[in-house]
């Protein structure tokens, strides 16, 4: 079953994200109005948390236009427990409400329930996996799967890979890494490095098509490369493998000169 999650509280998404994917919900994220529309038009997943308050275009403005041309189970995640909101709420299509701080499996109910009223999937054929390009992230047994190769993860070095794949492509903070995966004061740098390197040599063997970025004094980036015939090339791959630590960081050496040749 396919969850959007609308929000512009980037923790939240992080967090929620994790939460419903433990539950076995496949999870989509927007963090404005206009890039929920464009991921409900294009993905189509069985329901939506939508939270209200937003910049530019709000919740509500979602949730009509949504109406308009949709269906799709809708449950609105507000800080407000505000009869006005949750009646406007419920007058433009709503099933159901949470009212922020909540409790996730309590969350996960919901959902099931709006789903099965709506007829939405067979929410009993759930799946605990997080496909990341070629590769499976098991999130029970905290394993990464390739066909029959299989690689146990730590857990530190499962959340690790878990908010970088659920944010794949994006720079993510090293401050954000090290609160949500190791529970770590932001001065723990080296140790990051440290985790950082050992998920890097068990990615490698398992694929090489996935690649761990670091980017200079800013964080880290999971880099998904297009199926190649042979082995991957370039920098990406190198610090894959861990051979750099950042970018920006290489030097190139300038051209010797031999000094004999130019002498007359």
């Amino acid at each position: 079953m396919l969850v959007l999650i609308v929000d512009d509280d980037v923790d939240f998404l992080d967090i929620t994200s994790y939460v419903l994917r433990r539950e076995g919900f496949d999870v989509i994220t927007a963090m404005n109005g206009e890039q929920a529309l464009r991921l409900w038009k294009k993905s189509r997943p069985d329901v939506i948390l939508l939270d209200i308050r937003m910049p530019r275009m709000d919740g509500f403005a979602v949730l009509r236009r949504i109406r308009e041309e949709g269906d799709t189970p809708v449950i609105m995640v507000t800080n407000l427990d505000d009869e006005e909101y949750l009646a406007r709420g419920f007058a433009l299509g709503a099933d159901d409400y949470v009212t922020k701080p909540f409790s996730y499996r309590e969350l996960a109910w919901r959902i099931r329930a709006v789903a099965r009223r709506a007829g939405r999937a067979d929410v009993e054929e759930l799946t605990r996996q997080l496909q990341i390009g070629e590769v499976v992230l098991d999130l029970d047994a905290h394993q990464l799967r390739r066909g029959e190769t299989v690689v146990n993860l730590t857990p530190t070095e499962f959340r690790l890979l878990h908010i970088l794949a659920v944010n794949a492509g994006r720079v993510v903070p090293a401050g954000r890494l090290l609160e949500y995966a190791c529970g770590y004061d932001a001065g723990e740098r080296q140790l990051l490095k440290t985790h950082i390197s050992h998920l890097r040599r068990k990615l490698a063997k398992v694929t090489d098509k996935l690649a761990i970025v670091s980017v200079n004094r800013t964080g880290y980036r999971l880099v998904v490369a297009a199926e190649s015939a042979g082995p991957p090339e370039g920098p990406d791959a190198r610090r894959a493998a861990g051979q750099y630590e950042s970018i920006g960081s290489r030097r190139t050496s300038k051209p010797k000169i031999d000094r004999l040749a130019t002498n007359p």
